[in-house]
């Protein structure tokens, strides 16, 4: 593993991060972070699934950067792609027919469920969120939104108060018509629950009172991310997702299924909502549709809700919807993870190495309190105790000790997600076997030094 960490670039590289540090520090104002004490991460070069820092290492990547890098980083098929398109035409207005953003639209449009056949194309997912949110009401001629805490829907203005974490209490207002709810989350249950089917009935229950106290007649939309991301990947138990759906029907609200971080294959399917055989009627969508190549989001649309605008004017749009460089590198993912088979592969990789896996690591751990997740999308919960499942670190910050166990993850040589008291490990799709292995090899020895910090 000692020779795994150590330069294999050259001292060219090496000077040229060092100077690139230096200008980030000046001049650049990065997201999330108070500015003056962070000591952002140099990356020197990116393959595949590793990554080399500041100072050349070499590091596994089971983070996916933001898991967005669905399928790696560099797949020549991409970067083809994007090359191609730019040469042939490197822009062009939204309200110009595009022949790869009609190609991107169909193949996006072949693999959502149901009727969701209309794509409207963004940047992003929180702009995703935005408009999927304006459609509803406009659709419905209601105005309050439903929203679960321990969820999370995007850093712009609507997205981040609809968003359940903390992240939105600087910026929520309680005057953007959005209504929180208890989610369904058996490990840290709301309800008191002691099975999964308790959890649901009474999630379900809890759901349903809440639309009837705030008055059916007054909601447009009820947004779920399908299996929660920076949330704690927490999935649905048997039945909840199927009643979510049912009383978004009952009721007349517009059922809104985040999928920005789920999607694309990351769950072992197409889209998360195929586990459970569900359909909304909007689908917001980012991230691995092109693997994070090129800033690239947008809403799948139900046939109802494309009529409301069949004749009335939809009153949003943006200058760089389905930008041709993005579509060019969403057509060559969504082909590249057909062809490859990487859906297909994500699961087996979920199901024959990280599950198995996790699972001994709870085994053996005492700071493990819980894993899950299904195909390459997976959580590990850190606990001080497993008896009263005190998290490392609390929720919606840091503790020391979880940075002591960020820290050994990265010396290990792995590029980790962490956030509060959890470690996420959401490689690529088509990660290597034997480089999974080995990433988990090393993952394990943050664990140990976690087990320190158990108190019984």
């Amino acid at each position: 593993m000692t020779e795994q960490l150590t330069s294999d670039l050259s001292a060219e590289q090496i000077a040229a991060g060092r100077r690139a540090y230096e200008l980030d520090k000046a001049h650049v104002f990065h997201s999330w972070q108070a500015q003056g004490p962070f000591s952002p991460m140099t990356i020197l070069k990116t393959e595949g699934s590793h990554v080399w820092d500041g100072e050349g290492r070499k590091l596994i990547d089971i983070s996916s950067q933001l898991v967005n890098t669905n399928i790696g980083h560099q797949h020549p098929k991409v970067i083809a792609a994007i090359q191609e398109q730019a040469a042939k035409i490197a822009t062009i207005a939204p309200q110009h027919v595009s022949d790869v953003r009609s190609e991107a639209a169909r193949l996006i449009a072949e693999r959502t469920p149901g009727d969701l056949n209309k794509i409207f194309f963004t940047n992003g997912g929180a702009d995703a969120v935005e408009h999927a949110v304006r459609m509803a009401r406009l659709h419905t001629g209601r105005n309050k939104v439903l929203s679960a805490y321990r969820s999370y829907h995007g850093g712009t203005h609507m997205a981040v108060n609809i968003t359940g974490d903390p992240r939105r209490f600087a910026s929520d207002k309680a005057t953007d018509g959005v209504v929180h709810f208890f989610p369904a989350y058996p490990y840290r249950s709301y309800f008191n629950s002691t099975t999964e089917a308790e959890e649901t009935e009474r999630a379900l229950k809890h759901l349903e009172d809440t639309i009837i106290l705030e008055g059916p007649g007054t909601i447009a939309a009820l947004i779920l991310e399908t299996i929660p991301g920076t949330a704690g990947i927490y999935l649905p138990p048997p039945g909840y997702l199927q009643g979510v759906r049912e009383l978004t029907r009952k009721y007349g609200i517009v059922y809104i299924a985040d999928e920005v971080m789920a999607g694309f294959g990351r769950s072992g399917e197409w889209f998360a909502v195929d586990h459970w055989d569900v359909t909304p009627d909007l689908l917001t969508f980012a991230k691995g549709v092109n693997s994070g190549y090129v800033p690239l989001g947008g809403v799948a649309i139900s046939e109802p809700i494309f009529e409301t605008f069949r004749e009335q004017v939809y009153p949003g749009g943006l200058t760089y919807s389905g930008h041709p460089l993005a579509c060019a590198a969403a057509v060559a993912t969504i082909n590249a993870m057909e062809d490859e088979g990487m859906i297909a592969n994500a699961k087996r990789l979920g199901d024959e190495i990280i599950g198995p896996r996790l699972r001994q690591f709870a085994t053996e751990h005492p700071a493990v309190g819980e894993v899950r997740g299904t195909g390459v999308f997976w959580a590990i919960e850190l606990v001080k105790n497993r008896a009263t499942r005190e998290p490392l670190a609390p929720y919606g910050g840091s503790s020391p000790q979880m940075n002591e166990v960020v820290t050994a993850a990265k010396s290990a040589g792995l590029l980790p997600m962490a956030n509060f008291n959890r470690l996420h490990v959401v490689p690529a799709m088509n990660i290597p076997d034997e480089v999974l292995i080995e990433a988990l090899d090393r993952l394990e020895q943050a664990l140990i030094v976690a087990d320190r910090f158990v108190e019984e």
